[in-house]
This record gives structure tokens, C-alpha cells and sequence, in this order.
């Protein structure tokens, strides 16, 4: 089916006046599911499929369980192959020593953990991976690990062995890298995206207290050596983070989403037409696009797949003892949203949400990687509470849109305020936060 011919699946129906019925149903245990069901004539409600893999365990798989101790955030690498998959994460929330493993048939089996360097074991942040290429053709992935010096490994032979880390500068920051991208200003030109909320960016700590920034740094020969980070966006009202980039199809535009960690506003979106010299004023996107760490790929027909942690502006329930709740169905889940550019562009809603792993404890979950295989399939790996009661482990799922086009026609409909920015009959967010 073409969900574009799907009026359930069409990102770009006009939102008409709303003829909509609200029927809770329990998807999760104590949460109300708006449902607003299609009518037929010239009156069509605002709303998103809302389609739930949780359940189809047949398509998840266990990377990495340790009894009693916290595995966390996740990113991973897409090999030349088109099947070998590299993970990493910390032992540990947000910091520890690093864990590596691989895949050899794109995500359906897992190596026991790798040797790594000596330096992994004192990572101080989660571990992330980033392909590039030299401006002579050589490949390489870069491990980063942030705060102060923000350090990297360098790997040139698809992941078998590593560098010790070292320190890029005199600089650091929080969750370094949140992306890359590669840039059209040379061979071998990259810019990695950060922030940091004053304690690490320089010796001295925050020059301006509650002052969250946002920081770009570049490379000139594929990941070897960096340029001192350039300030590119800092506000107090509202606290921006943990880029995700994503270039336009028609390659002319980066967007970087953002996550918002005073917990007042949805998340944002900034855009740059200058490969990173200039870019706009953050603007809000839609609470389906609401959430932490997003990180996005494209699929052949050239939908976007975003992944992240789904969150509810004004909640502050990161390690509660039970499951999130919220206008949302994917609040405190490994969540997923399906799209167009000219989605993100204009402000719509999406085609569908997803909730793809359901977490069991409060929003400590889902830094996810991401990755698209030749064959159509969409692997995320991801770390969370998937079991209630125990700590936190790593499960990978997969699906095709081909699958999620077909549940979208008979999925529940989230009934949504006419701009899309918060559910149909949902409480504008309070001022509330918490730290990943």
C-alpha cells in the first residue's frame, strides 16, 4: 500500500474542523490513548497513526544483558557491507567503561564484547561512532567521548582495532558527538555537533550559569584533527541539546533536532542553507517529534525514519520506579516517528508514530543507533528498562516500512491540536527538568 494514498497515512491532509470521538484505551498500563476516528465527507479529524511493535518480539533481539549492572546509551555504525553493525555503550549511565561489540548479519546476532584500548575504560560519557572519509579515500570511524578534553579513537580497518583515546583540545562538552555530517566544502570536511551547559566546554566552568550552548567543531581530513568548537546557538529560556543532523534530499539544508531539557517546550529544529556558517532561529516541532537524542535515517522511497526517547514537555520522571505517562502513547519508549523533509520544513505532524520497545521505568531509555540495510530493513539498537525491576540492558528490532504502511491503515488514530504541537485536549507543559 502507498501510504501516501491513505488518508490515515497522509502527512499533508489539511486539518479540517475536527470531528473526532475520545475513547480511552489502555495501551499502557494506567494511560488514556486519544482515538479520533476518520469520518467520511468533507469533515476529516487531526491525527497520526499511533503503530505499537512492543509486543512483536519476534522481530528483537538481546545484544547484551549483565545481572545487576546498568548497560547503557547506544550508537552504532553501518559498515561498506551492508551487515556489519558496530555497537557501543557505556557500562554504566551516561559514563563508564566502554562496551564494543559486532554484528555480522545486520543486527540478528551479536559478539560476545570486543578488546578494546586500555583508554576506553576511562570514558567519562557515552561512547559514540562516526564514519568519515580522509580527503585521500581512507575510511575510518571515530569514537568520541566527551566532556573535559573531549577525546576520540580513530579506527582504519573497519573496527578490528583502535587508537588509544586522546584529547581533540583544550575543550570539552556533553554527550560529544550528538552528530556529524559530512560537508560540501572539501574532501575529508566534517562538522560534529555538541553542547554543553558551561561546566566543560573551558577550564573555569560556566562563564554564564544556566546558559545552555550548542557548539560545532570541523574537521578538513576525515576525523584525524578538529578546530576549536564555534558557538552556533545559546539561550537560558529554553535549554536546546543533543543534536541529531539530517541533510536534505536535495542535499542544500542540514537540520539539527533538538532536544529541550528545561522541559518546557517541545523539541526544536534549527536549519543552516551554508553548510553550517549561518543558521536560523529554533523553532518548536510538533509533540510527535517531541523527545530526546533523535537520530534520523533515510529510507529508499525517501521518507525519513527518526528515532528517540519519547518525552512529555513538563514531566521529570526519568528514574521514577514505574512506567512514564503522558498525552502520548510512546512516553518514556524507544519512539520513532515516520516522515517527510518537507515535513520538518512545514511543521506537520508526520505520517505515523511508533512505539518500538516499551521501557518499564519512568524516560531512562533509548540513545539509540540507528541503521538502514540494503534489503529495506531498519535496525535500532538501544539501550533500556525492557524487563521491570532490572536494570537496563541492550535489545535491538528491526522492521520495514513496507510492515509499518500496512498496521498504519487499521492503527489507532492520536487525535492532535490543529498545529500539531500538543494532543488533542492535552495541558499546555509546566516548567519542569531532569538531566539524561
Amino acid at each position: 500500500m502507498k501510504s501516501r494514498d491513505k488518508t490515515a497515512c497522509n502527512s499533508t491532509v489539511t486539518r479540517h474542523s475536527e470531528i473526532a470521538c475520545h475513547v480511552p484505551l489502555s495501551m499502557k498500563s494506567g494511560f488514556p490513548l486519544v482515538l479520533s476516528f476518520l469520518l467520511l465527507g468533507p469533515a476529516m479529524a487531526a491525527g497520526i497513526p499511533f503503530v505499537d511493535l512492543a509486543a512483536e518480539v519476534d522481530h528483537q533481539v538481546v545484544v547484551d544483558r549483565e545481572d545487576g549492572q546498568y548497560l547503557g546509551h547506544v550508537t552504532s555504525c553501518l559498515l561498506d557491507d551492508g551487515r556489519t553493525i558496530l555497537a557501543v555503550y557505556p557500562k554504566g549511565h551516561g559514563r563508564g567503561a566502554i562496551i564494543y561489540k559486532r554484528s555480522s548479519d545486520g543486527g540478528k546476532t551479536w559478539s560476545e564484547r570486543l578488546p578494546t584500548p586500555a583508554s576506553w575504560m576511562t570514558s567519562e560519557e557515552v561512547p559514540t561512532l562516526h564514519r568519515m572519509t580522509g580527503p585521500d579515500g581512507t575510511r575510518r570511524i571515530i569514537l568520541w567521548s566527551g566532556l573535559r578534553p573531549a577525546r576520540f579513537s580513530v579506527s582504519e580497518d573497519e573496527g578490528g582495532s583502535w587508537s588509544e583515546l586522546k584529547a581533540a583540545g583544550e575543550w570539552g562538552g556533553i554527550v560529544v558527538m550528538g552528530a556529524h555530517i559530512e560537508l560540501k566544502t572539501g574532501k575529508g570536511h566534517y562538522a560534529c555537533f555538541f553542547h554543553d551547559d558551561g561546566r566543560f566546554a573551558k577550564a573555569g566552568g560556566p562563564a554564564e550559569p544556566g546558559v545552555m550552548c550548542l557548539y560545532m567543531t570541523t574537521t578538513k581530513d576525515g576525523g584525524l584533527s578538529w578546530s576549536d568548537p564555534r558557538t552556533i546557538w545559546k539561550a537560558s529560556e529554553i535549554h536546546l541539546c543533543e543534536p541529531g543532523a539530517i541533510r536534505s534530499p536535495d542535499g542544500k539544508t542540514i537540520a539539527l533536532l533538538l532536544r529541550e531539557n528545561r522541559r518546557v517546550k517541545n523539541s526544536h529544529v534549527v536549519f543552516s542553507k551554508d553548510e553550517g556558517a549561518t543558521w536560523t532561529k529554533p523553532r518548536a516541532l510538533p509533540i510527535t517529534l517531541t523527545g530526546d537524542r533523535h537520530t534520523a535515517k533515510y529510507a529508499a522511497d525517501g521518507r525519513l525514519v527518526i528515532v528517540f526517547r519519547g518525552i512529555t514537555p513538563g514531566k521529570r520522571e526519568l528514574f521514577s520506579s514505574g512506567e512514564a505517562k503522558g498525552p502520548l502513547p510512546t512516553a518514556g519508549d524507544c519512539a520513532a516517528w515516520v516522515g517527510r523533509w518537507e515535513d520538518l520544513v512545514a511543521g506537520r505532524a508526520g505520517e505515523m508514530v511508533l512505539r518500538l520497545l516499551d521501557n518499564k521505568m519512568g524516560y531512562d531509555t533509548t540513545y539509540p543507533g540507528v541503521e538502514r540495510l540494503p534489503d529495506g530493513n531498519f535496525v535500532v539498537t538501544t539501550y533500556g528498562h525492557w524487563e521491570k525491576g532490572e536494570e537496563p540492558f541492550i535489545k535491538s528490532t528491526r522492521f520495514t516500512l513496507e510492515e509499518l504502511d500496512v498496521k498504519a491503515m487499521t492503527a489507532p488514530m492520536i487525535g492532535l491540536s490543529g498545529d500539531a504541537m500538543t494532543v488533542a485536549g492535552g495541558r499546555a507543559p509546566t516548567d519542569a527538568g531532569f538531566r539524561r
